[in-house]
């Protein structure tokens, strides 16, 4: 294992105690989006089936078992125990828009067309794009609290160093894969606005606001 993945299973790892933290300290799921939370899961979910077929490492096997409990234990959190504090009426991007097109794509572009394979594939195809509930979420609130915005930039920075771990790969190892690393990029790049705003308002102390 490289630095950069190393640091990108920190960051992502990061980005999920925050969120819980924020749920559970504040009592509130306030101004989290369900729907992105929901896609998260089966993006654990789809990928880390291989659980049960493959062995790599105890830190593999680890961090698979905590993001994917960690995915449901948000969704505990959010649709029942604090429930009455989700945000139903701004939260209503439809997510079949982005589950049918994944599907799609992840039977047609894949490494193998096996049950596994086409999973995995999915799972990196809906990563891609499960932030955008989120950020449609922020879009028509017009703000982020502050924990919000620290979530999703730790999120945005994983994605950023994996794609520099898929470079270190590539010309330390003479290994690439495409369907991640186009993946990795999109998901980037549904980043870079946010990013703007959090480096010129957040670091600075002030609250995460959209541009009227």
């Amino acid at each position: 294992m490289n630095i950069f993945r190393l640091l990108g299973d920190i960051s992502h790892l990061l980005a999920i105690i925050i969120l819980l933290l924020k749920i559970w300290k504040t009592r509130s799921c306030a101004g989290i989006s369900g729907k992105s939370q929901i896609l998260f899961a089966l993006v654990y979910t789809t990928r880390y089936l291989d659980l049960f077929t493959s062995f790599v490492s105890v830190y593999n096997s680890t961090m698979k078992i905590v993001f994917i409990a960690a995915s449901y234990a948000t969704l505990f959190l959010m649709y029942s125990k604090f429930k009455a504090t989700y945000d139903h009426n701004h939260d209503t991007f439809r997510i079949e828009f982005l589950l049918i097109p994944v599907a799609g794509i992840s039977l047609l572009v894949n490494h193998d067309f096996t049950p596994l394979e086409i999973l995995w594939t999915f799972s990196i195809y809906l990563e891609s794009v499960a932030i955008l509930p989120q950020l449609f979420l922020v879009s028509k609130t017009g703000e982020a609290e502050t924990i919000t915005s620290h979530y999703l930039f730790a999120l945005g920075i994983y994605r950023g160093l994996y794609i520099l771990n898929w470079m270190y790969r590539y010309y330390m190892e003479n290994f690439y894969d495409l369907i991640a690393i186009v993946a990795g990029i999109v998901q980037t790049v549904l980043y870079c606005d946010f990013f703007y705003l959090y480096v010129t308002k957040v670091l600075k102390g002030k609250r995460l606001q959209l541009p009227a």
